[in-house]
């Protein structure tokens, strides 16, 4: 085969352009492998569940009602909105003067079966006298028929009238009874006036303050079933409950007792409390069941009004000058040419550490995990403080090296965040 001439001549050019490229510098380029690490550090860790909440008064979520009992004209109310009130204190009074005429007639009606009880003890009196009497004639006639000294027409007369005497006895012993059912039935109907109409001063079934006020001066309340709201009424607001609301994931670990900080929206500042009840009311809203949890937080200025949002952090657990690491540590994994130069490697959690030196193996230590936030878990492990300041590999890191020397950092590697080593991940210290 013949070659051109200038083909050949081409290819020369082109080979002398590619060994003048090599000369200048642009070159060959060469890749090694090394680790991205993490220092395990001495440090306090928390573990914290987040969630929201509504403050709400204690023992109700949305108050106590206080409520009419009965129907009537409310001629005079004496708190209004955030008035302070104390158990027992007069709070509405509904226009009484039909229920006074209600007891006074059933007074009334009661005094009467009284004095019937009266009449029907003097007839069982009378009745009894009568049977005293009617057994002494028969007794007599009784003994006079016996001499023959009587004719018998006088005993069956004697008998006929013992057995009235006796009928009038029991009638009378009835009527007693009846009159003292009568009184007790009265005593009941006066019972129940009076109680209508001490229904007609409405009282605060607690300490607190007035929330909502239902009704006003002159209107007229219709009680049926249910009594009729008047007033609500927050018990003591320097004492608050936050009702959380908990995923099924996070209650497992929530415990009464636990410590909880928490924030509201209408204030630059945190808010402390404690988990005091764990319910078992269920909710599910679109297939996530969660489940209601109380938090207890003082509440001395009543900063803290009821219905506003919370943003809580439950502390279920807490460790404090202890050895940790991030968690990315513990789910390095080596390549399969590292484990493979490795040979056998027992099964279970681990720490990875770099060569000591360049072309050795990796090296490992058997660790359990303590607490964690998430970001950091504890150590677990036999001399677990030596390991204080050492770099555990969280995982490869390719550069590129060029014959010039330099080491160019790939700029998409992820960076694992510093830590401020002068707190702990605790939301809030703790307090003694």
């Amino acid at each position: 085969m013949r070659l051109n001439v200038k083909t050949v001549a081409a290819a020369a050019a082109l080979a002398a352009a590619c060994a003048g490229c090599e000369k200048v510098g642009l070159g060959s380029k060469k890749t090694d492998v090394s680790y991205r690490t993490t220092a395990i550090e001495r440090m306090d860790i928390v573990r914290t569940v987040e969630a929201t909440g509504t403050v709400t008064p204690r023992n109700s979520a949305s108050g106590i009602p206080v409520g009419a009992q009965v129907n009537g004209k409310l001629i005079k109310l004496f708190v209004d909105y955030n008035s302070v009130v104390t158990n027992g204190q007069v709070v509405a009074l509904i226009d009484p003067l039909v229920y006074e005429a209600n007891y006074k007639s059933a007074l009334a009606q009661l005094h009467v079966n009284e004095a019937n009880v009266k009449v029907r003890e003097a007839s069982v009196k009378s009745a009894r006298a009568e049977l005293v009497l009617a057994e002494k004639v028969f007794e007599r006639k009784n003994a006079l028929v016996e001499r023959k000294t009587a004719p018998v027409a006088d005993l069956d007369s004697a008998t006929e009238a013992l057995e009235r005497a006796r009928a009038n006895l029991e009638s009378a012993l009835a009527g007693l009874a009846s009159a003292h059912a009568s009184v007790e039935q009265s005593k009941a109907t006066a019972d129940k006036a009076k109680t209508d109409l001490g229904y007609c001063t409405i009282v605060s079934p607690v300490d607190g303050i007035v929330i909502d006020r239902k009704v006003e001066e002159g209107e007229t309340v219709v009680s049926s079933m249910n009594a009729v709201p008047v007033l609500t009424i927050a018990e003591d607001l320097k004492v608050v409950w936050v009702e959380a609301t908990i995923p099924e994931a996070d209650v497992g670990n929530i415990k009464a007792g636990q410590p909880v900080t928490f924030t509201a929206d209408a204030y630059r500042r945190k808010f402390t409390g404690k988990v005091i009840q764990v319910r078992r009311a269920a909710t599910t809203t679109n297939n996530v069941v969660t489940f209601p949890v109380i938090i207890e937080a003082e509440n001395p200025d009543e900063m803290l009004f009821p219905g506003m949002t919370a943003t809580l952090s439950i502390e279920t657990a807490r460790v404090e000058n202890v050895i940790a690491a991030a968690a990315a540590a513990f789910r390095f994994r080596p390549k399969p040419e590292d484990m493979e130069r490795l040979g056998d490697v027992p099964r279970g959690r681990k720490l990875w550490f770099a060569p000591k030196e360049e072309g050795g193996t990796l090296e490992y230590l058997l660790v359990s995990e303590g607490v964690t936030d998430d970001s950091f878990i504890q150590i677990v492990c036999d001399g677990a403080d030596a390991l204080e300041g050492r770099e555990a590999i969280t995982g490869y890191e390719t550069k590129t090296t060029e014959k010039s020397g330099k080491n160019v950092t790939n700029p998409f590697t992820p960076k694992f965040p510093s830590r401020n080593k002068n707190k702990g991940t605790a939301p809030e210290p703790k307090k003694n």
